[in-house]
């Protein structure tokens, strides 16, 4: 990636909502050329989407829940039904942020969402249970977001510094 492509993509990281003209003299770059190269990443797969990270204690969600889940070893249940009914479940839960497949703790997928309460995430569970039965939970941690123990809050501002340092 060019370095240009980069400080564009840091820039809109910090502030997508910032015209071109003004990203245009951020990067150092014409308008036009930052208007052509934001076309070209959403083209690419690069860019997916703009759009805001709120505070989701302030939006009345106090739990964030991560969820390590693994396939039972015996499921009798091909990957393909099985990716078929996870994509179902999270069309039904949109409090679903996060799902992927991945590896460590003995799980070999995770979940992470947010839930208004702590019944709302034990009926979140029990959907899980009964909807994805080819899958069982190994762990979960819970975050409160009405606590002030939160060292950094979600944001990509800290990966912009990130990436610009690493210069992936």
């Amino acid at each position: 990636m060019k370095d240009t492509e980069l400080r564009l993509i840091s820039e809109l990281m910090k502030n997508c909502r910032r015209s071109d003209r003004e990203l245009s003299k951020a990067v150092g770059i014409s308008q036009p050329t930052v208007s052509r190269m934001i076309k070209r990443l959403e083209k690419e797969g690069i860019i997916q989407e703009y759009t805001a990270i709120p505070n989701v204690a302030k939006l009345g969600m106090e739990i964030i829940a991560i969820v390590l889940y693994k396939v039972k070893d015996q499921s009798p249940t091909d990957p393909d039904m099985r990716m078929k009914k996870a994509k179902e479940f999270t069309e039904k839960h949109s409090n679903l942020i996060f799902a992927s497949s991945g590896m460590g703790w003995s799980s070999d997928r995770v979940g992470i969402s947010v839930h208004k309460n702590y019944s709302d995430y034990a009926k979140f569970l029990q959907d899980v249970k009964e909807y994805l039965e080819p899958y069982e939970i190994v762990e979960t941690f819970l975050i409160s977001t009405k606590g002030e123990k939160i060292p950094r809050s979600l944001s990509f501002k800290t990966l912009v510094d990130y990436v610009r340092k690493e210069k992936l």
